[in-house]
This record gives structure tokens, C-alpha cells and sequence, in this order.
């Protein structure tokens, strides 16, 4: 979370709820079965567990996916299974509290522990997602890494990506992907690759005897892009193929002006099909005015 926290967009800047059915019904009528639910944090917004509901219950739609936060996860949990999401993303890049407090800017490290134990609880399959950040939070890579002896989680560690803020990029990073297997490795030398799953964006390892897993995201690397499938729908109403662009396309504005479902299709089709190789092409052909600056509390993961 940026120092100075973030500008919320105006509610009339957002897709609502209805919007976001449509489209998700005109993007399943083109093939795509499997959603992910993210943010900034999904559980902010009003209602959003009924509308994740109503997505979960779209006959087209086989997998739902969540990434939060954990905050104000906790009271949805239990119904997570019966409403049929698949797995959930959790955002956590300390185990210290003091450090998490630094990084977050937010005194909630124990409602996102309890949110852990409870999708532990109710056997929802959890990802623990962690960004390692030079001089913050070096020291929790093997605290976490060992939550994967007794838990069957997968722990995953992400390069640090240049979403933060104006003034705030670097030209290279501390902790690569490379620099976080090899510390692991010093501490877990019979750390076993294992496979990953198609379109994975993660590297996946685990330690013999271990009930959980361990994976890296070459984010700033970005040598995954050859196999991303990954299509973004902000909320407000942009199309996005990359991280690293900066929305390409706004389906609100042509919603709003009246299109109908098929002139949304061939919108769409047009703008996935000229989509970047990948994010160091997307990144270059931002225009140069707008240069990669967003926090990543307003994009997601």
C-alpha cells in the first residue's frame, strides 16, 4: 500500500454488478470457463458474496477462483465450498506482525490469520502468495516456506514488479526469481521440482515429506509470457491482456453507448487477438506519457 493510500475511482466510474454479469456471460459464450474473483480486495465492496453467487452459478462458468486480502474474508469462508469456489489466493508478505503492519499500512494481521486457519479448516485449496520486497520482508521466506511441513498449502513467491507507485521503479530487482529458489535451496537442499500445471505462472517445487508446496512467479522476469492465457477485466470496465499495459480497451464506454452482445464480441476477439507477445512488448508500447507507475492495490495480482 503506497504511503499516501490510494484515490478511489467515483461509483459511477465502476462496472456494476449487472454490467459485470453480462460481460462475464458474453466472455464464456467465446470459451472462457475458469474466473478469478480479485482486486485490490474483492470483499471491499458491498454485496460481493452474492454477486460471486450468481457468478458461481453461471452454467458456463466451471471454475471460480478467489485472491484477497483475508481482512473481511473470514464470515464467507464456510460457504465457500457449497457455492462451489475451486481455490483461493491469499495475500501475505509477512508472518511477522510488526512487518506485515509496515507493508500494509493496516493493523489486521490477525484477521488475516484467522482467514488462513478457516480456509485450512474448511479444506478450500489455498495458495499463500508473497511478494518479496528488498530490505522488508527477506527474513519471512523460510518462516513461510516451512508452513508447507504441516499445511497443504502452496506457498508462492513473486518477483517485485514496478507497480508502485510514480518514482518508485527500479531497473533491476534484489530478489529474482533465481535469488529466491537458491536461498530456499541453501536452507531445503532436497527441494524437488515438481510439474507444474498448464498455463501455470509459477515455478513449483516441494520438500520431500512436506504436505504443501512451494512455486516462484517470475513477474518482473516475465518468463512465463509465452504460455499466459490470462485475459484482465478491471473495474472500471477496461480490458486488459497484460499487467504491464495500461488497459487497452474500455467495454464500459462501448456497453454504455448501447452495443449489443455480438458488436461486445467482436470488440473483444479484435482486441485479444492484437494482444502484446508479451509484458516487455506491452510495457514498450505504453504511451510513452503514462510509463508503468500504478500501485498495485488498484490492479491486483
Amino acid at each position: 500500500m503506497p504511503k499516501n493510500g490510494i484515490d478511489y475511482v467515483p461509483k459511477a466510474a465502476l462496472l456494476t454488478y449487472e454490467e459485470m454479469l453480462r460481460l462475464l456471460k458474453i466472455f464464456a459464450s467465446l470459451g472462457i470457463s475458469k474466473i478469478r474473483i480479485t482486486g485490490g480486495e474483492p470483499f471491499v465492496r458491498k454485496e460481493m458474496f452474492s454477486f460471486i453467487e450468481k457468478v458461481a452459478a453461471l452454467n458456463a462458468i466451471e471454475q471460480v477462483h478467489i485472491t484477497t486480502n483475508g481482512v473481511f474474508t473470514a464470515p464467507y469462508i464456510p460457504k465457500f465450498k457449497a457455492i462451489g469456489i475451486k481455490s483461493v489466493n491469499l495475500s501475505l508478505d509477512s508472518l511477522d506482525k510488526q512487518r506485515f503492519m509496515e507493508i500494509t499500512r493496516r493493523d489486521e494481521f490477525d484477521a488475516v490469520m484467522k482467514s488462513l486457519e478457516l480456509l485450512i479448516a474448511n479444506d478450500i485449496p489455498t495458495k499463500i502468495n508473497c511478494v518479496v520486497m528488498a530490505n522488508k520482508n527477506e527474513a519471512d521466506i523460510l518462516p513461510l516456506v516451512a508452513l508447507t511441513r504441516e499445511k497443504a498449502i502452496a506457498v508462492r513467491f513473486i518477483e517485485e514488479m514496478p507497480f508502485n507507485g510514480i518514482g518508485k521503479r527500479n531497473s533491476n530487482i534484489a530478489w529474482s526469481y533465481k535469488k529466491i529458489l537458491n536461498h530456499i535451496k541453501q536452507a531445503y537442499p532436497q527441494l524437488t521440482k515438481i510439474e507444474d500445471p498448464p498455463f501455470s505462472t509459477s515455478l513449483n517445487y516441494q520438500i520431500p515429506n512436506y504436505k504443501g508446496s512451494v512455486g516462484v512467479i517470475p513477474a518482473y522476469s516475465r518468463t512465463f509470457c509465452g504460455t499466459c492465457n490470462r485475459i484482465r477485466l478491471t473495474a472500471k470496465g477496461e480490458i486488459k491482456t497484460c499487467l504491464y499495459d495500461n488497459g487497452i480497451y474500455s467495454i464500459r464506454d462501448l456497453m454504455r453507448s448501447g452495443a449489443n452482445n455480438e458488436t461486445i464480441k467482436k470488440s473483444l476477439l479484435t482486441v485479444i487477438g492484437n494482444r502484446a507477445k508479451d509484458g516487455f512488448e506491452a510495457e514498450k508500447i505504453r504511451n510513452k506519457n503514462n510509463p508503468v507507475s500504478e500501485s498495485m492495490s488498484t490492479i491486483g495480482g
